[in-house]
């Protein structure tokens, strides 16, 4: 570059050097100039601005030092010192330098800048000058002189990427001090920032760039903090030119706009002052990419731990909580991810956060669910009092998720906050107490379905609810006060999991006992029957049977190995032993080469599923001594949350349940000997346990412990004596489990309670009547003799055939059990006598069956009052139905008398399943599944089911459904498990309960009219209910098959009454609807059948006639129509006009009640409705029904309204008077869909109205709407009949 011609000093030009300074031209060496240098910036380090005379003697020397001469030299010294000299000359001459060429002064400024490079060796030895050098320029401000320039701006670049570029960590505060003011002044008190500065401090800020230099950002940093006021609308510029106005070339650094947007933020939000609206506009950007980094940059501005921005940026905030919501599937997972910053640094921003995690907890995308419950869990981990109950409740929700990986993050998440806050008590009391619902939510879980759910169960219990790594005493301390908090449903949960890992055990033992065998085809197969068994209890069923089979190899193989597996399941296996095993086992089967072994993992899980890791003798005796401490007021009950008398009955009924998965632990002086103290205890259920507890684990008493048995043996005769019911029963079955002289034990409390037995008074004969019963049960070759007397004469003359108090007229159905008069406490006793002495002599040479079934019989069909004599409750009748109906499933479960139950029995049974009493169909609805699902009931039973079609209760109909798919999914099963099984499919498959089910409906009293409509879709519901859960699948072709045996039924006839032209009538009627069914659901049913059906002949004869075709069509074509659409074939108009008209209100047929006929309900609480107005509110009445039908059924004389009632009734125009009640109609089950709903009364009984007898007969469910009383018809019927007839004008105008 060519330098103008520089000022000439005033005089001669002549160049003045300081004293003793030679001239200094480009003659002399480089050292010579060095040291003359030296000596002139010595000159003006000591000049001050008021010098004037120096000033101007020395004005000469000041021009030449800007000379190329000096400013392009060589040398590095030379150069720094002239630096130096300019610096002090730009100081000396301030305010106006004695430079006027712009160029000259934009060269000097270039050349200062780039000296200060030499700053950022601060070992050098010059690093002094170079200091001096900044920090003149620092104190004078000398770059201010370059505003004047026009391209100042590329000297301040070249400033401020040199000081960025030199700073390090070597520097001392006052170098970054003067290098903070030489920057900020420029921008301070310069017109503005421009793009490309701007980003030489911006670009700093760049984690790139952050990373490579710290104290670079730390220097950018303090600058915009420092110059935030005039930096901001320069900073805003940028980010508008980029965010608004898509300009992305204004700057390099476009790109990075988030990272710097966050950088800036956490440096000072002032500095986006202008920005943060920009940024909710790309908030509602169309692209997704771009959305998700603006969320992701929100989301650290929102979740940094100081930041204020939500409260004061309102509408961004709502903005960014509106992307919750986004389309954008990575949007909606950072918003998530976001939430848990956001709890944790923001607790008052959680309640705007709870409703948008609420949706997300329910997202249809698994990833999104899953990081909804990290989030919560680990803000509640950190404190829970971030996380509301809410929040906690949507974990909990998804505990129940369709993915696993959902769910086992919610249960994990859910037993960590238990162990640290309930287990350790980190937070205190309070929050132990918020989260209380945690150990029975997580333990309900072990009743899903899939086995994963099951072993996490397991697993959690075992690691964070009742930690096996506790020693003993601890471990049981928290299992004993755990058990005695936890909810029934949970409790029951808890010792399902104990049941199921004590079955587990139980199939690997007999499967090491196999292997102790001569090998041979049987043991093999026996061999794969245990394994897939076992295989069943291991999660990933495909592989898990592969591996079982691989692993059983191996066992055959290696002998160490079985008796390291055969200590682990020994009943005396210790805690410690056990850890022992699963480590060696463990170890044996691990192969280093493979990081990863499914293998092993699969035996990892059997072998945790079968270890006792907290159940040994030790820790039995340490529970027995924290019953104890109960016993005796020592224990810490109360601090742990529990009353003494419920850590007792819980930790007796722990005890209980150990004392059949753990039997042997029981073992010792010292347990029995505090159980004997619980027998003695005032608390009937705390004895009964004890006496279920000696029971279970008792077999060595009378060899090994005299003392014991000795001080055992009155206590239990007491207890069976005068002790209550379920106290006698187990301390029957308990003398006969543990005393070789069971006979002679028995026999001295046979003879007197035989003697002792007085029917006058019933409350002392209901313990008596338990023991006696469970005795000839028990001991049936000793006692049968002796029993049949005492049943013949006693039982039933004198017992049950005698009512001798008059029952409480309250005109409840049911009532609870404290309100049962004792005679019938002690009738249902005699029944239930009955059925154990008959189940102990297992034979019928005596005929006594023949007559207790006929006496059984008649008890239904009376109602439960066998007498007649009208002395007995309602509720009294529902627990005699009850019993009888129980009674007669439980012969039938034994096959000597299943045989001899005739269909009319079978059907009266089954009839109980919808008697009116509610509490009477739900239990024994139960009674029935139970029975069912253990393959102790004939198949025929299941078919008892299809009548639940017709409750008027909504849970009672979704029970039997599940009932129903339980038991059909049991028994497919059990024959797919069982081989031998094929040979008793008759027996076993369930599409074979289709027969009983249609003779069960045949025979159905409601159908008394086969071509009555409302009749007819009774039993279509009835036989879709079953039907639907068979036709699930069409497995091997069974829709044909079902088809092909109702085909087959309709050529049989009816052997209940085979002469009987009406009986075969409805039979074929039934079996048109269920061949109407079947097609109308299956598409498949009509291919041929895979094999032919076998009828029952108890049930079905065939034809005489081997000719005998019956090929006609019960149902009519119009009857079809209204069953599958609900409403006939439309008329033609014109036909439809000709017809008479029908009136759309309902008359009540009025009959004078006669002892045999059904009492009527007199309630004044409902008036008939119109068709009209019930129709409208049938849609509303649907919502009530089910808890309408529960508490208006079970009054004393429930009235079903009934479509069948309306056409008998319109015929029958008879207005009531004061003295007659209305006639019920006898419909069980559901009511009419257009049946109007009655109010709601109490919870599941109400009071019935007075008067009315009980006639012969059953009644089914009660609809919950009542009719009105004769007084009540009287008073209402003119109003009804003027809506009567507005509602024939409507239909006339409508026709016309």
């Amino acid at each position: 570059m060519e330098f103008p011609q520089q000022q000439k000093p005033a005089g001669d030009g002549k160049i003045i050097y300081p004293p003793g300074v030679k001239d200094i031209t480009d003659k002399i060496s480089n050292d010579e100039v060095v040291k003359r240098l030296k000596m002139v910036v010595k000159t003006y380090m000591d000049m001050d601005q008021d010098s004037e005379e120096e000033k101007q003697q020395y004005l000469g020397l000041a021009l030449h030092l800007a000379s190329e001469f000096f400013l392009r030299n060589p040398n590095k010294d030379v150069r720094l010192l002239v630096a130096c000299c300019l610096a002090d000359i730009f100081r000396i001459y301030a305010p106006e330098a004695p430079y006027t060429s712009h160029d000259k002064l934009k060269d000097i400024f270039l050349f200062i800048t780039r000296q200060l490079k030499g700053l950022e060796d601060t070992k050098s030895p010059q690093f002094n000058r170079y200091f001096y050098l900044l920090e003149n320029l620092a104190w004078v401000k000398s770059y201010n002189i370059c505003f004047e320039l026009e391209d100042c701006n590329e000297i301040f670049i070249q400033l401020f990427k040199t000081l960025f570029s030199v700073i390090n960590n070597s520097h001392n505060q006052k170098v970054q001090m003067h290098m903070m003011d030489l920057m900020s002044s420029i921008i301070m008190e310069g017109d503005g920032v421009t793009q490309e500065l701007l980003d030489t401090i911006l670009i700093n800020l760049i984690p790139a760039h952050k990373n490579l230099n710290k104290q670079a950002y730390d220097l950018a940093k303090t600058l915009l903090k420092r110059t935030v006021q005039t930096i901001e609308t320069c900073i805003a510029n940028f980010f508008n030119q980029v965010l608004v106005m898509g300009k992305s070339s204004v700057s390099d650094l476009s790109e990075h706009v988030f990272d710097l947007i966050q950088e800036l933020f956490a440096i000072d939000p002032m500095l986006l002052t202008s920005v943060m609206p920009q940024l909710e506009f790309k908030l509602k950007s169309n692209d997704g990419e771009e959305r998700l980094a603006v969320v992701r940059l929100l989301a650290k501005l929102f979740g940094a731990k100081d930041s204020e921005l939500a409260s004061q940026n309102r509408p961004l905030w709502q903005c960014f909580l509106g992307r919750f919501n986004d389309i954008h599937v990575p949007v909606r997972l950072e918003c998530v991810k976001f939430a848990s910053h956001c709890l944790m640094n923001h607790p008052d921003l959680a309640r705007d956060l709870t409703e948008y995690l609420k949706v997300r907890s329910h997202d249809p995308e698994e990833a999104i669910r899953h990081d909804v419950i990290v989030t919560i869990i680990n803000a509640g981990k950190k404190d829970l009092n971030l996380v509301n109950d809410q929040l906690l409740g949507f974990v909990r929700e998804r505990t129940l998720d369709k993915r696993w990986r959902v769910r086992k993050e919610a249960m994990m998440g859910l037993a960590q906050l238990f162990k640290k806050y309930c287990l350790h008590h980190e937070a205190g009391k309070e929050s132990a107490l918020k989260i209380s619902w945690i150990k029975d939510k997580l333990l309900h879980i072990y009743y899903q379905n899939s086995i994963d759910d099951k072993l996490l169960v397991e697993k959690i219990f075992a690691q964070y609810m009742v930690p096996h790594s506790l020693d003993t005493e601890e471990k049981m301390k928290c299992l004993y006060y755990l058990y005695a908090c936890l909810d029934t449903n949970a409790v029951k949960a808890l010792n399902e999991m104990w049941k199921c890992q004590n079955m587990l055990r139980g199939l690997v033992k007999e499967l090491l006992d196999l292997h102790k065998l001569p090998v041979s085809e049987a043991n093999n197969t026996a061999m794969f029957g245990k394994l897939m068994s076992i295989a069943k209890n291991l999660p990933d069923a495909g592989k898990v049977q592969d591996f079982m089979k691989k692993f059983n190899q191996v066992l055959g193989e290696d002998e160490k190995l079985r008796i390291q597996l055969e200590m682990l399941i020994s009943p005396t296996c210790s805690c410690k032993q056990a850890e022992i095993c699963v480590r060696e086992i463990t170890r044996k089967l691990t192969f280093p080469k493979q990081p990863s072994n499914p293998f092993l993992e699969m035996v990892k899980f059997l072998l945790e599923r079968i270890a006792p890791v907290h159940i040994d003798s030790e820790a039995i005796c340490a529970l027995v001594k924290l019953l104890n401490k109960s016993i005796e007021g020592t224990a810490d009950d109360d601090e742990e949350g529990v009353t003494p008398d419920t850590a007792i009955r819980s930790g007796l009924e722990l005890l209980k349940v150990l004392s059949f998965t753990h039997p042997t632990a029981f073992h010792s002086a010292e347990t029995y000997e505090s159980l004997l103290q619980c027998l003695k205890m005032e608390d009937d259920k705390v004895a009964e346990a004890a006496i279920q507890i000696f029971r279970n684990t008792g077999q060595k008493i009378e060899t090994e412990l005299q003392q014991i048995r000795s001080t055992l043996i009155p206590i239990l005769h007491q207890k069976a004596k005068r002790g209550t019911p379920h106290q006698a029963k187990q301390a029957v079955h308990c003398i006969h489990a543990i005393f070789n002289n069971k006979e002679v034990q028995l026999a001295q409390i046979f003879e007197p309670l035989s003697r002792s037995l007085n029917a006058d008074v019933p409350e002392q004969l209901i313990t008596p009547l338990v023991s006696l019963g469970h005795i000839s049960m028990l001991a049936p070759d000793q006692f049968a003799s002796p029993m049949k007397s005492i049943v013949a004469n006693f039982i039933v003359k004198d017992l049950l055939m005698n009512d001798r108090s008059v029952g409480n007229k309250n005109g409840k159905l049911w009532t609870g059990d404290e309100e049962v008069s004792p005679e019938v406490l002690a009738k249902v006793q005699a029944i239930k006598l009955l059925v154990r002495w008959l189940l102990g002599m297992k034979n019928n040479q005596s005929k006594s069956a023949n007559s207790t079934l006929r006496l059984l019989s008649a008890m239904l069909v009376s109602e439960g009052d066998l007498t007649e004599q009208k002395k007995i409750s309602k509720s009294d009748m529902s627990r005699l139905r009850l019993a009888a109906g129980g009674a007669i499933m439980k012969l039938a479960q034994e096959p000597c008398y299943h045989d001899i139950i005739t269909p009319e029995q079978f059907q009266l049974c089954g009839l109980v399943i919808n008697d009116e009493c509610y509490q009477v169909r739900q239990i024994f609805a139960q009674k029935l599944h139970l029975a069912l699902v253990k393959l102790l009931l004939p198949l025929e039973y299941l078919a008892v089911f299809a009548l639940c079609a017709k409750d008027p209760v909504k849970e009672r109909r979704a029970h039997a459904r599940q009932c129903l798919l339980k038991n059909i999914s049991v028994r497919r099963e059990y024959i797919k498990q069982n081989p031998l099984a094929q040979e008793k499919l008759v027996s076993l498959l369930p599409e074979y309960v289709v027969p009983f089910m249609i003779h069960l409906l045949a025979h159905d009293p409601d159908f008394t009219k086969p071509q009555e409509y409302e009749q007819l879709k009774d039993i279509k519901e009835c036989l879709w209910f079953m039907l639907e859960v068979l036709m699930t699948k069409n497995e091997n072709n069974s829709h044909a098959f079902l088809r092909k045996m109702v085909e087959n039924i309709k050529q049989t006839k009816d052997a209940q009454c085979p002469d009987d032209a009406k009986a075969n009538e409805k039979l074929y009627v039934v079996c048109d609807v269920a061949l109407f069914v079947i097609a109308n659901k299956s598409t498949a049913c009509h291919l041929d059948s895979p094999k032919d059906p076998v009828l029952p002949s108890k049930f079905f004869l065939v034809q005489d006639k081997q000719d005998f075709k019956n090929d006609k069509e019960y149902l009519t074509t119009e009857m079809r129509q209204m069953l599958l659409t609900g409403k006939p074939k439309p008329a033609p108009v014109l036909g439809a006009v000709n017809k008479p008209l029908t009136v759309p209100g309902r008359r009540i047929f009025i009959k004078t009640t006669t002892a045999s006929d059904t009492a009527s309900n007199t309630s004044t609480n409902s008036s008939p409705l119109s068709s009209s107005t019930i129709n409208k509110n049938s849609n509303s009445n649907a919502a009530t029904e089910s808890a309408e039908s529960r508490t208006q059924e079970n009054n004393e004389n429930p009235v079903i309204k009934n479509d069948e009632a309306k056409k008998e009734e319109a015929s029958q125009n008879v207005t009531p008077d004061a003295g007659t009640e209305a006639l019920p109609v006898k419909r069980r089950g559901r009511p009419p869909k257009t049946a109007a709903a009655a109010p709601v009364v109490a919870e599941k009984e109400g009071a019935a109205a007075p008067g009315g007898g009980a006639g012969r007969g059953r009644k089914r469910g009660a609809d919950p709407n009542s009719n009105p009383s004769a007084e009540s018809i009287n008073i209402k019927m003119s109003k009804q009949q003027q809506q009567n007839d507005e509602g024939t004008k409507r239909q006339i105008d409508l026709q016309r």
